[in-house]
């Protein structure tokens, strides 16, 4: 396994093909926003890197803006304070969406505001039994950021997201198992063994086939019909020329599990 810390704040390893990411502290700083945006993009520049864990550490996973920054900020220049979704959340929410490799989310703790945004921002979540989770935003006097909205209507339907959004009562990761938003509880101590299986797993399989998943998945809910089954038949034509879909039909013929490269 390898480690590559930044200054402090996100800290990525890399082992069996997935790349972990690992927020240090529950608030983002500028500094923990840029170094998690850099370090998103470099992982999606490196070809090794066939599935990405996002976790945190602690007691908490990441509980969205570092306030006591933010109140300096507003203290200082609130206008530059407020630029920070534009040039910082928006910029890391799109490059999260935009990997072609999967991402599992190992929500330890908390998990609230922007952080809620950036977890519902990958494919698979992993939650702690007792983590709790909250919208937060109308509880300081803003809207929602990260895409928060957008995701929660997409994943709970709009009656839901109003209540969740507009009320921003804390729930339980239980709650947050019934409604969709993460895929697994488990016991605390055993949620980044649970998402570290989970990114492995996926790391081993079919890396081309997930990212056509993945697109289809993105585009699915503003598609019509014809959109979608247009561009099912692109991916499945590309996919079809891929040496991983002929090593899946020759590994199914002779009975044995198929050794997948992701080309």
């Amino acid at each position: 396994m390898s480690e590559t810390p930044t200054s402090g704040t996100v800290i990525r390893e890399d082992a069996d093909g997935v790349a972990t990411l690992t927020l240090t502290r529950p608030g983002l700083t500028h500094e923990s926003r840029r170094e998690l945006l850099a370090a998103v993009q470099a992982v999606a520049a490196d070809p090794a890197v066939r599935a990405v864990l996002l976790t945190g550490s602690g007691r908490a996973f990441c509980v969205g803006q570092d306030l006591g920054q933010h109140v300096e900020a507003l203290r200082g220049n609130a206008a530059l304070s407020l630029s920070v979704v534009e040039d910082e959340y928006n910029p890391l929410v799109r490059a999260l969406a935009a990997l072609r490799v999967p991402v599992v989310v190992g929500i330890n703790g908390a998990c609230a505001g922007a952080g809620l945004g950036i977890a519902l921002a990958g494919d698979l979540r992993v939650a702690a039994a007792g983590a709790k989770f909250a919208t937060a935003f109308t509880g300081i006097g803003l809207g929602s950021d990260s895409a928060l909205a957008w995701r929660l209507v997409h994943v709970v339907g709009a009656t839901r997201a109003a209540e969740l959004l507009l009320l921003a009562e804390p729930f339980p990761a239980e709650a947050a198992l019934q409604w969709g938003l993460v895929n697994r509880v488990v016991e605390a101590e055993g949620v980044l063994e649970e998402a570290r299986g989970l990114a492995v797993r996926l790391a081993s399989g079919p890396t081309a086939a997930y990212a056509a998943v993945k697109q289809v998945l993105a585009t699915s809910a503003t598609d019509d019909l014809e959109a979608t089954l247009a561009r099912e038949a692109v991916f499945q034509v590309e996919l079809g020329r891929t040496a991983d879909h002929t090593e899946a039909v020759e590994a199914f013929l002779a009975k044995r599990p198929p050794r997948f490269t992701g080309r």
